[in-house]
């Protein structure tokens, strides 16, 4: 009524005639029926950001909509409001009767900053989108508004002379055009880790994906996906034990044995994690998490004199300390403890603590690719045009080049090496070229006994003394031995693992277009990994199963998230285990090319565990600062540690010697297992990275934007989004045996 006494006024003064007035007064309710009845918005201070959008949405409210009609008025509240006495830059209007915080936003990041306690992230990323949002009309009708008059009534009203003119039509393929049109313009994008639909309301972002979390494409396609998914990992999963059993004085056939237990766990132990844990297509496998805490436990003082079964014992005594860690990481899942401590783990402290697992490795990368610079640098140089400069080629719509860099590259280079050894280039006069090792008795080989050995492709003896079928079996290396000293050690790794997993499950979840899982969820994967990495203990594996960072690579490059691939690719996975001459064949790949492939597979890592920083302000002076010195610290403390070596560094080779503080360390308590575990977890470069993000994230002040607090979904949407419970609700059979078990998200 209020607004029809102004129609009449406004008209009044414009056409005296009463008649006139009467006719306006009607063609004003008239049209005033024809609008969609509005609610009136009453602003709240205890407002949650989440239900102003979502009222917005669910009523039609828009930027440009004001109570009443005010000609004169509007130009200036267009531009001064942007919602409702709202506005990204100036936050609400206080003049139009809002109370709520004003909230800005930052100009380099487009992020809000967020001001007495209120943080909304911004609906709009930039000015461009901003301002056409504010001058499209997207109230009631388009056509109807599209057609104002002069007194703010649809254009009926004459302003010569005052007849009424009809109403004009457009036709329906003209009105759905437009409508198309509209909706184009007016589409904004939103943060979708922040946008509440998109958590709670069953509503997904457009995917990329070829082939999506639950979609079964058939068995062919799923072999595909499953071996492609595989083989672009395969840098992760075999190269560990070419690093720790030569350390631990194992044989070549012992090399690949380890390689064929590697596969078949990691087979289970994926199968499983999609089974009952986290249910995302996420491979689990031996972490390089695991692999310096293992060299650490390796070069301790006394195991190097050894010489009888001395890789049977390192490895007994490596499973004993997995297998406690492991089960306190599934303690910390089970119990539930996993969720309050996910409150403290944000993307400031997994960013650092990510990298520092790539960086720990400086020492032993190109070290010991270096050996053999003919095929190292090549190599790398392969990978990199592979993986950077042909990114972007198809061949029959698959980007080949990058999504095999790896294995492709190996097999060019390994070829190559191979014409090298064929061709002579490595045959010395006097030298046996069968046993590289004897040389070392004769002066005149002595010189050229290294090169052999890292360069030639003949050297390994594991294609002729492995079996062709050999089945890994528990215990197959014997009766773990348990030590308090080792056990300390690996479970604060297993919580560095934990950490680890927590950033790859959040990065993983927004890649396949789900929502973030629960904190239950979360719990419940971490739990299973624990268990996992207890059945790596028993196999005797050399290091604990942990999700695989590169998992997130692999996702983005492939455009594969499917569960079923993933499965079909671990039961291949268990099949070549069974296979020995697999195993044989992985361990002979020469030394120097392994080595070149771990200088890009550690790069990698440390640039995944950078890009976590996406989630928070990246020119926040804070984060940076917090960011760097971890990253230094988790450096430079471990190399005080490690400069402790008078006896080690004329016994084991440079590229260990980083890793045998623990026996020679600063640290004297009094305790000489107390001594060994402080030693050795403060010359671990992510383990002091991790302590030093944590404490400083958690300590110095930032609000939740600046600090990009993950966002986990909430328990009650499990229920309530079919999406969402079919994407990480346990099957029906499990998980009736685990209703009491609410902390697991089940």
């Amino acid at each position: 009524m209020k607004k029809n006494a102004k129609m009449e006024a406004g008209s009044s003064s414009q056409f005296p005639d009463k008649p006139e007035r009467v006719k306006g007064a009607s063609i004003s309710s008239r049209l005033g029926s024809m609008f969609p009845k509005i609610e009136p918005f009453v602003p709240r201070i205890d407002h949650n950001p989440n239900d102003l959008r979502s009222w917005a949405k669910r009523t039609g409210f828009v930027s440009d909509y004001s109570g009443e009609t005010r000609a004169s008025a509007s130009a200036s509240a267009s531009d001064r409001n942007d919602s409702a006495g709202f506005d990204l830059e100036r936050g609400f209007d206080h003049r139009n009767g809002g109370s709520s915080p004003k909230i800005e936003i930052d100009p380099v990041l487009g992020r809000t900053k967020p001001n007495q306690g209120i943080e909304i992230e911004p609906l709009v990323k930039n000015e461009n989108q901003r301002r056409r949002k504010r001058d499209k009309p997207v109230l009631g009708d388009k056509e109807d508004e599209r057609k104002v008059g002069l007194n703010g009534v649809n254009g009926n009203v004459n302003g010569v002379n005052g007849n009424e003119v009809p109403l004009v039509t457009p036709s329906a393929a003209e009105a759905k055009k437009e409508e198309e049109v509209a909706e184009r313009e007016a589409k904004i994008e939103v943060y979708p880790e922040l946008e509440e639909e998109a958590y709670g309301g069953g509503w997904r972002l457009p995917s990329e994906m070829k082939c999506g979390l639950r979609e079964n494409p058939g068995f062919v396609p799923l072999m595909y996906y499953g071996l492609q998914h595989y083989l672009s990992l395969a840098g992760s999963l075999i190269f560990i034990p070419l690093i720790i059993v030569p350390a631990m004085g194992g044989t070549d056939k012992d090399t690949a044995n380890v390689i064929s237990t590697v596969l078949l766990v990691s087979g289970i132990t994926t199968i499983l994690h999609s089974y009952f844990g986290t249910r995302l297509p996420l491979v689990q496998g031996s972490s390089f998490v695991f692999l310096a805490p293992a060299l650490v436990i390796i070069n301790a003082k006394e195991y190097r004199n050894l010489t009888e079964h001395k890789f049977r014992h390192i490895m007994r005594e490596l499973q004993g300390a997995i297998i406690v860690g492991s089960i306190f990481q599934s303690i910390l899942g089970f119990s539930g403890l996993m969720s309050l401590f996910l409150r403290l783990i944000n993307p400031v402290v997994v960013a650092p603590t990510i990298a520092a697992v790539g960086l720990a490795f400086f020492s032993y990368g190109f070290p010991q690719a270096g050996s053999c610079v003919e095929i190292s640098i090549p190599h790398i140089v392969l990978l990199l045009i592979f993986a950077l400069y042909l990114r972007g080629i198809s061949i029959f719509g698959h980007r080949v080049f990058r999504i095999y860099a790896v294995p492709l590259s190996a097999m060019i280079i390994w070829t190559y090496a191979f014409f090298l050894t064929a061709g002579g280039a490595y045959n010395y006069k006097g030298c046996s070229p069968d046993i590289p090792s004897s040389n070392v008795l004769i002066d005149a080989c002595k010189k050229h006994a290294y090169t052999m050995k890292h360069c030639r492709t003949d050297v390994s003896n594991a294609w002729r003394t492995a079996e062709w079928v050999r089945v890994p079996y528990p215990l197959q290396w014997g009766i773990p031995i348990f030590h308090l000293r080792t056990s300390m050690i690996m479970i604060i790794v297993s919580l560095v693992a934990s950490v680890e997993s927590v950033g790859t499950y959040h990065s993983a979840s927004l890649q396949i277009n789900s929502k973030p899982p629960t904190p239950g969820i979360v719990s419940r994967g971490i739990a299973l990994e624990g268990l996992c990495s207890i059945l790596a203990g028993l196999w005797g594996t050399g290091t604990g199963s942990t999700t695989l960072t590169e998992n997130v690579y692999t996702i983005d490059m492939t455009k594969v998230a499917n569960r079923r691939a993933v499965e079909v690719g671990a039961g291949f996975l268990i099949l070549f285990s069974f296979v020995g001459k697999v195993g044989a064949l992985l361990a002979s790949i020469p030394l120097a090319m392994a080595a070149s492939i771990l200088c890009f597979m550690w790069a990698l890592i440390v640039a995944l565990g950078l890009s976590t920083l996406q989630y928070g302000q990246t020119t926040s002076f804070r984060n940076i600062a917090i960011v760097g010195i971890s990253l230094f610290l988790g450096l430079s403390i471990p190399a005080y540690f490690q400069q402790y070596q008078p006896e080690s560094s004329l016994i084991l080779p440079s590229y260990f010697v980083p890793y045998a503080a623990a026996s020679n360390g600063p640290a004297h308590t009094g305790s000489q297992t107390l001594d060994f575990a402080i030693n050795a977890l403060m010359s671990l470069n992510m383990v002091v990275t991790f302590l030093v993000a944590f404490v400083l994230d958690n300590t110095v002040p930032g609000s939740r934007q600046e600090r990009g607090v993950y966002i986990w979904s909430r328990p009650e949407e499990v229920a309530s989004d079919p999406y969402f419970l079919s994407d990480y609700a346990l099957p029906k059979r499990v998980a009736k045996w685990f209703r009491w078990a609410k902390c697991l998200g089940v």
